[in-house]
């Protein structure tokens, strides 16, 4: 939790550690959902620039829930971009492109603070930029889960043959309760924490 760094021997160290990485995540939330209005304005869909969503300005992407549970849990979510697939050249790829940009974009900011990282000496600034490193890894790989609503659902629907994608298309009003199944038995940690885990070594 975000809260956990407030605890520590110095109360204003904590505090400054605390407003810098929910700073920081903020800001990669914020860059997450651009990412995703990008790259739906790049293919053809003025739908998210018409929305106010192409721009790296938190307040157009931050959920009121999800950004009290960055403050509670250390983790949370934007608002998802909206985008229309009858824009789009090929519906199917197009939307998986566009669902791909964001965690992309968390893997891309993983790589960069962790060459930060490499450069910076042992202090509360790296381990500022190793929390950092983590949940972004975190956000992209949870993200990536192949369950509606989240990003990687989309991803696999443009990459089946077009009989299996709409059978696909047909789970996603079940997605919601396949997610929390996921998380309250813990398979969420496991999907995630493999790959974070490896990634964190890999990198830091």
């Amino acid at each position: 939790m975000l809260f956990d760094l407030l605890g520590s021997g110095n109360p204003a160290l904590g505090i400054l550690t605390f407003l810098i990485v929910f700073a920081v995540l903020v800001f990669c939330i914020s860059v997450h959902e651009f990412a995703h209005a990008y790259a739906a304005n790049r293919l053809g869909d003025p739908t998210p620039k018409a929305l106010g969503r192409l721009t790296l300005n938190p307040m157009a992407h931050l959920d009121p829930l999800g950004t009290l549970l960055l403050v509670v849990a250390g983790f949370g979510w934007g608002k998802p971009v909206p985008f229309n697939p009858n824009y789009l050249q090929n519906p199917r790829r197009g939307s998986a492109i566009i669902s791909l940009a964001g965690p992309l974009t968390n893997f891309s900011f993983a790589v960069l603070f962790a060459l930060v990282y490499k450069v910076m000496p042992v202090g509360i600034v790296s381990e500022v930029l190793t929390l950092v490193v983590y949940l972004n890894l975190v956000l992209g790989f949870f993200n990536l889960i192949p369950v509606h609503p989240l990003d990687g659902f989309k991803v696999v629907w443009g990459l089946l043959p077009y009989q299996l994608s709409i059978q696909w298309m047909d789970l996603a009003p079940y997605g919601i309760y396949f997610l929390l199944i996921l998380i309250f038995t813990n398979l969420t940690d496991i999907l995630v924490r493999t790959p974070v885990s490896y990634f964190v070594k890999l990198l830091l």
